[in-house]
């Protein structure tokens, strides 16, 4: 059997990403790791794990890969992470009722933030 173990994201900067990434999840880096890369785990409870791993390839404007992150207060949560440093990404794809926003984390990675109430 196999189980999907963690997500791994490159980046340009292991640090910054790591900052950014901790404070928008609340997870911590395990302990063993360096500046080309690093693995975070929540720090309480179970959940999933995000690697970030130094990278020299461009961000793709339609990754085939992302994250969908679960928000029960989407605007919020886009407000916050936009003060730790996402940006929001003019996304051509949108559906007419989309219940989803498109932000970039600081080294340019797409990512989702899913309103869980959208009806």
């Amino acid at each position: 059997m196999l189980a999907i173990g963690t997500t791994v994201l490159g980046v340009e900067d292991v640090p910054r990403s790591t900052a950014f990434w901790c404070d928008a999840l609340g997870y911590v880096p395990r302990e063993d790791g360096d500046d080309t890369w690093v693995v975070l785990i929540p720090q309480t409870g179970g959940g999933a794990r995000l690697a970030l791993m130094l990278s020299e390839t461009p961000v793709q404007e339609h990754p085939r890969i992302h994250l969908d992150l679960y928000a029960d207060n989407q605007d919020a949560e886009v407000a916050r992470l936009l003060d730790l440093g996402a940006t929001r990404v003019d996304w051509d794809l949108y559906p007419d009722d989309p219940d989803f926003i498109v932000l970039a984390d600081p080294d340019g990675n797409r990512f989702c933030v899913v309103d869980v109430a959208h009806a």
